[in-house]
């Protein structure tokens, strides 16, 4: 039989067309496959991060927005805080620390939501559920625990200083240059499983003792089971970096709860203004 030889060209371009498409298809494929691949290791990835920041948030530690002048200068509006979840917990609370609790009820006043849109808006809810954002505190808030439960909590001896169990303490480490410890006289004992806390602005600080009307500690204490976590440092704005004292050595001289070395009301008049 002869040969054809535009027979076999053709042939063998054909075979040669073929083999580029299968090199393409298994190319497509191979392509397709790392795409595919590295899709689901980003997703992993960003499903691992996201549970462990979560965890993170819910057991250890949690970022809050500090939104008010109640703390200052300690805090200042804007700043951004590290609470710690280990107190209480394995770590107790105690007197001089800077805790972040639950509104214990309409100790806050009701205030607007800003509103970025529904996308926004459900981006950073989610971004703070899992802990990538600071919380905005709200239904929160910050201040500095003074008395535990059965602390007898006075105000104030012929100096201006509060009493904790019938000791004075000097405040000065922490309070706002200028303000005094009260304004406010008030004699109180903290009830059981309760703290009395103020803030170190004690001009501006809507703390227990304006939230006690009964006058005995009842009411303006806060249950220690509101508290959310101690604060430990200072992340935002970056000159503002530290860490957050609970100033123990002024509570060093005070004696437990029951130890009251006070035989009377504080020696000092009552303000009237």
């Amino acid at each position: 039989m002869a040969h054809d030889p535009d027979s076999a060209h053709a042939e063998a371009q054909d075979a040669h067309e073929e083999r580029a498409r299968e090199a393409r298809v298994r190319d497509e494929r191979t392509l397709g496959a790392r795409f595919g691949a590295a899709v689901r290791e980003v997703v992993v990835v960003l499903a691992m991060a996201l549970t462990l920041s979560f965890i993170v948030k819910t057991f250890l530690v949690q970022a809050f927005f500090i939104p008010s002048e109640s703390m200052q200068d300690t805090l200042l509006v804007g700043d951004r805080v590290v609470v710690s979840k280990l107190t209480p917990g394995p770590f107790e609370i105690e007197r001089g620390d800077i805790v972040v609790f639950e509104d214990p009820g309409d100790w806050l006043s009701p205030t607007p939501e800003a509103n970025h849109g529904a996308v926004l808006n459900g981006v950073r809810d989610a971004l703070m559920f899992v802990g990538l954002l600071p919380d905005t505190s709200e239904g929160h808030l910050i201040k500095r625990v003074i008395g535990l439960p059965g602390d007898h909590v006075q105000c104030c001896d012929a100096e201006g200083r509060l009493l904790v169990n019938g000791e004075p303490v000097d405040e000065s480490a922490y309070l706002k240059p200028g303000v005094t410890a009260s304004d406010m006289e008030f004699d109180i004992t903290v009830p059981a499983g309760r703290m009395w806390v103020m803030g170190d602005n004690r001009s501006d600080s809507s703390d227990s003792r304006y939230h006690d009307p009964s006058g005995d500690g009842q009411d303006g204490s806060v249950p220690l089971d509101l508290v959310v976590g101690k604060a430990v440092a200072t992340v935002w704005p970056f000159d503002r970096m530290s860490g957050l004292s609970g100033h123990s050595d002024v509570f060093t001289e005070v004696p437990d709860a029951g130890s009251n070395r006070s035989l009377g009301p504080p020696s000092r008049e009552p303000h009237t203004s």
